[in-house]
């Protein structure tokens, strides 16, 4: 089960990032589900499963009978600079600019680091491909709710009278967002590690702590210029878990956030974007050692 399940995250990944990078474009259609099962060598029920996904986070929209379609409105935009109000910004063209510095320094609470993986993929295969240059040192490091705290989401909604045995119900729920966290950390961890295995870029360190906090708003931070900050959505959906069972929850998406951009101003200490970058800096920084393994 758990190799079934590294397949189906290394399938959603490669999709996350071909859709992002504008190989599908919007408003395409997606190969045929035995077309992608051939070229990941497994079944089509394992491709539905990751369709699926894709289009409950907002990526694909599909009709019986005519396919899937890659969304004119995606959730993420990483060629292409999103409209959005001013000083917004979307996750993506921040961790491009991110990886053009020659020194990628990066500040992450998060979740359960879904968006951060999926645009650091993007940015790693563009490595790979030539398409950027080669950072000379990439550190990275992410804050995520400790596996002793307990999350407030998702929660099963069951209505009143129901005779589900919701703790049951919530407890197979934070399993699987568990394995979700794991996940996308070690997936991100080894994107960018084997840039350094494989001799493309010379220095890289990525290090997560487990702090006893759960975010309601996800930050990254690129040390001394510029930080984003952003409330995670409360969504009302169903969850699809292993055993193909369907449990309607509460639960909160981050993928795809618009999120507020705040620019460090080194002429001006006081001013607004450089007070944010400082206490948000600071904030991370007191939770980094208060929190740094014994």
């Amino acid at each position: 089960m758990s190799e079934e399940r590294g397949k189906r995250a290394t399938i959603l990944a490669t999709l996350r990032s071909r859709i992002s990078d504008g190989e599908y474009r919007p408003g395409s259609h997606l190969p045929p589900q035995r077309t992608l099962a051939d070229e990941f060598d497994v079944s089509r029920d394992t491709i539905q499963r990751v369709l699926e996904e894709l289009k409950t986070e907002g990526w694909i929209e599909s009709r019986q009978g005519s396919g899937s379609k890659v969304r004119v409105t995606l959730p993420i935009h990483v060629t292409t600079q999103m409209k959005v109000p001013p000083g917004r910004i979307a996750l993506g063209p921040f961790v491009a600019r991110v990886f053009a510095q020659p020194v990628v320094e990066l500040d992450v609470f998060t979740f359960t680091s879904e968006s951060l993986d999926t645009q650091v993929r993007v940015q790693a295969d563009a490595i790979r491909n030539g398409q950027i240059r080669a950072p000379e040192r990439i550190e990275m490091r992410i804050l995520l709710p400790s596996e002793s705290t307990e999350l407030p989401y998702p929660r099963a909604r069951v209505p009143v009278d129901s005779t589900a045995d919701v703790k049951e119900l919530d407890r197979i729920l934070q399993a699987r967002t568990r394995e979700i966290i794991r996940r996308h950390t070690s997936s991100l961890r080894d994107a960018l590690r084997n840039l350094k295995t494989d001799g493309l870029v010379p220095d890289v360190t990525v290090s997560v702590r487990e702090v006893p906090l759960v975010p309601t708003h996800k930050l990254y931070l690129r040390r001394g210029a510029e930080g984003l900050i952003g409330p995670y959505k409360i969504v009302e959906r169903t969850i699809l878990v292993d055993d193909d069972t369907e449990i309607d929850a509460w639960d909160v998406l981050g993928l795809g956030s618009t999120l507020i951009r705040h620019v460090q101003d080194d002429g001006d200490p006081n001013a607004t974007g450089s007070v944010f970058m400082q206490s948000w800096q600071d904030w991370f920084d007191s939770c980094w050692h208060r929190y740094e393994p014994s």
